[in-house]
């Protein structure tokens, strides 16, 4: 039987949000809960890939955790590939913290329609790597990536088999589903 794991992405600065956007709250719960929400029925284990300092922020029932020595402080791959070590699977999920409006239904398409090494999602030419499903075949060239210092998640993926899915295909409201919130006021408005 196949194993999947859930990758949460939520290790960056929030450089423009002012503030760990994981922690951020929607309608009175953090960011990181709905992309949870949405990986849970689809994944044996999720694991969630953050900055040493906020490790303890996180609710000790999940498991988290942080880069890889080598590789600490590199970005959403290095965070993909620490979380595809730190869980054995056949294929991973992978969200960012920052999509409070991600939906269970959304990722069940996302599943269908994966093939190939790696799937990500496209909104009218605008691409979302992140909201990805990558076969666990894909640690060697991520790797490779990281130790030549390429850290780009989208060219990681186009050295592997693997598609981009219309974000059309899979919610009727693409636009605010991957909505990936950047700053305060984008939140203040829904």
């Amino acid at each position: 039987m196949k194993r999947t794991a859930g990758i949460l992405l939520a290790g960056g600065q929030s450089r423009r949000f002012g503030s760990p956007k994981a922690f951020a709250e929607y309608k009175g719960a953090p960011f990181y809960h709905y992309s949870l929400q949405a990986l849970n029925p689809f994944c044996e284990e999720i694991i969630v890939a953050t900055r040493t300092e906020f490790v303890d922020k996180f609710p000790k029932d999940l498991c988290v955790t942080t880069d890889l020595v080598q590789f600490s402080g590199m970005g959403p791959l290095a965070g993909i590939l620490s979380g595809m070590e730190a869980v054995k699977a056949d294929h991973y999920i992978v969200l960012p913290c920052d999509m409070p409006f991600i939906q269970q239904r959304v990722i069940a398409r996302l599943v269908d329609e994966h093939s190939g090494d790696v799937s990500a999602v496209t909104v009218e030419g605008k691409r979302h790597p992140l909201v990805s499903i990558w076969q666990a075949s894909a640690k060697p060239m991520i790797r490779r990536a990281l130790i030549e210092d390429n850290r780009r998640v989208m060219h990681v993926q186009a050295q592997l088999n693997g598609r981009w899915i219309e974000g059309s295909s899979l919610t009727d409201s693409p636009k605010l589903v991957f909505k990936n919130v950047n700053t305060p006021c984008e939140i203040e408005r829904r």
